[in-house]
């Protein structure tokens, strides 16, 4: 009978072993979001028109034609924000901001970045310029 609960011992022990060294941990490292530098220029062509158009992010829709306004196309995105996406009095109110920023519900299909968001609205902040 020793013979017996030893065995059943050792077996139990294998099995909480094979079952413990079975759990695997995936680490996830999230990339760091750098906020743009307030003192930086944000340039509407070199930083904000992007945001829209590459890789067809906002221009799949909101084109020439597209199933949604307004026109984000390269030629057309500035004249389309502004004046009226734009509230320079109060920036984070601005329809160009908040409607796709990632913790609004106001836009489904995509979102902003944190770091899209925060360039857009610098960008705003600092006059929403056509440079």
């Amino acid at each position: 009978m020793t013979n017996n609960r030893h065995y059943l011992n050792l077996l139990m022990f294998a099995s909480l072993l094979a079952i413990l060294s079975s759990c695997s941990y995936d680490f996830i490292e999230y990339p760091v979001v750098i906020p743009p530098d307030p003192n930086d220029t944000v340039y509407f062509a070199e930083k904000i028109a992007p945001i829209f158009t590459a890789n067809d992010n906002c221009t799949s829709c909101h084109k020439d034609g597209g199933a949604a306004s307004p026109d984000f196309s390269t030629g057309k995105a500035y004249s389309s924000i502004v004046p009226n996406l734009i509230n320079e009095a109060d920036p984070e109110s601005s329809l160009i901001y908040w409607h796709a920023h990632p913790s609004s519900d106001a836009h489904t299909w995509k979102k902003l970045t944190t770091n899209e968001a925060d360039l857009i609205l610098l960008w705003i902040q600092q006059g929403a310029l056509n440079n």
